[in-house]
């Protein structure tokens, strides 16, 4: 069994019922999470029997880093293969003293918006407590960028939709024992699953991000199909009440801007007016749009991006454009691991050398 895949209560329940005082499941959770140790013998303030005890009924499985490729602007991309053979992918970002991981909540996603690369693969399964939690322990203690000051679940998947272990997952994040983040620097990019929006709000809220793309339902339900099932008005109206328990009070907006399909001026105003409607305070991150193989849009020219900002910026909104980081090695969200897990399907589980002959 793997230590990763359980929660802190499992954790507790398990040292109880096998004659352990509850608090040495924290120690463990010190020991594993907070100080990278994922030796049992290691663990010295354990008592000796019960480490021997922990080394035949549990181990610590990390997924494999079977690649790790660095962009020229500093980010990194790495590819972990999952005990059932399947890919999946992590980003780390440095940007100054902040250390960002981005990471992957599903093997695929089922939520299939038109301009991402993930959506197109396909979806195979969420991800477990333990596959989740060890993108960070492999980003945190296996790299030498340093300790992950930031994570964002904009990785491959819709994290809402692996609502239980993405719960679980925040919770040991926001743990001091284990990783000691607070709830702004950890970040939900949802493309709008309203009813679990309302239940994060109540069990782990923090910061939230929204992949909105387009104010009206016409043009959303062609770009995000969810938005069929959970309209624009349930979602405006999701997001105003999540804003009173988000950690920055504000919810942000991310717009992937495709050349000639939402990136006019009149796009920005209608977005603007949305979000005042429905009396959201938000913040817009623009997305230029990254291109893959069988991507069907364009990238808006530059100054197209800097005057949908400006125009934000002149209605009252704080908007950044988000760096394009990584597009030297195909940095889009499942571009990667997309190819490793279509390879994967035709042959079978691929060895290291495999995959790297595939690049």
């Amino acid at each position: 069994m793997n230590l990763l895949d359980l929660t802190k209560s499992e954790l507790e329940r398990f040292c109880i019922e096998h004659g352990q005082p509850k608090f040495k499941a924290l120690q463990l959770t010190k020991w594993v999470h907070n100080k990278g140790v994922h030796d049992f013998a290691k663990m010295t303030d354990i008592q000796g029997s019960f480490r021997d005890f922990l080394s035949q009924k549990l181990n610590i499985y990390i997924p494999k880093i079977i690649q790790s490729t660095k962009s020229a602007d500093g980010s990194e991309k790495w590819l972990f293969k999952l005990k059932s053979g399947e890919v999946i992918e992590s980003v780390i970002i440095p940007e100054g003293s902040r250390i960002t991981a981005c990471v992957s909540s599903q093997v695929g996603c089922a939520v299939d918006c038109s301009f991402c690369a993930t959506g197109n693969q396909g979806f195979s399964r969420n991800l477990s407590l333990g596959e989740m939690l060890g993108q960070v322990w492999a980003i945190n203690y296996l790299s030498n960028v340093g300790r992950v000051t930031n994570v964002v679940l904009m990785g491959m998947g819709e994290p809402l939709l692996n609502y239980s272990n993405l719960i679980e997952f925040l919770k040991y994040l926001l743990l001091d024992e284990a990783y000691g983040l607070s709830r702004r620097k950890v970040t939900v990019s949802t493309s709008g699953i309203v009813p679990f929006i309302d239940r994060l709000r109540v069990d782990c809220p923090v910061s939230l991000a929204i992949s909105l793309h387009a104010a009206n339902n016409e043009l959303r339900n062609k770009l995000v199909p969810i938005n069929k099932k959970y309209p624009l008005e349930q979602l405006m109206r999701a997001c105003r009440n999540y804003q009173d328990r988000a950690p920055r009070k504000f919810i942000t907006f991310e717009v992937v801007l495709l050349d000639e399909v939402n990136d006019s001026l009149k796009d920005a105003l209608a977005m603007s007016r949305l979000i005042k409607d429905y009396g959201v305070n938000a913040k817009f991150n623009l997305i230029p749009y990254n291109a893959y193989s069988k991507g069907v849009f364009k990238k808006p020219a530059s100054e197209k991006i800097k005057g949908f900002q400006t125009k934000l910026q002149e209605l009252g909104y704080v908007t950044t454009v988000r760096k394009t980081r990584g597009d030297d090695v195909e940095g889009a969200c499942g571009q990667l691991s997309g190819i490793v897990n279509n390879r994967i399907s035709r042959v079978g589980v691929l060895e290291k050398s495999e995959i790297a002959g595939l690049f």
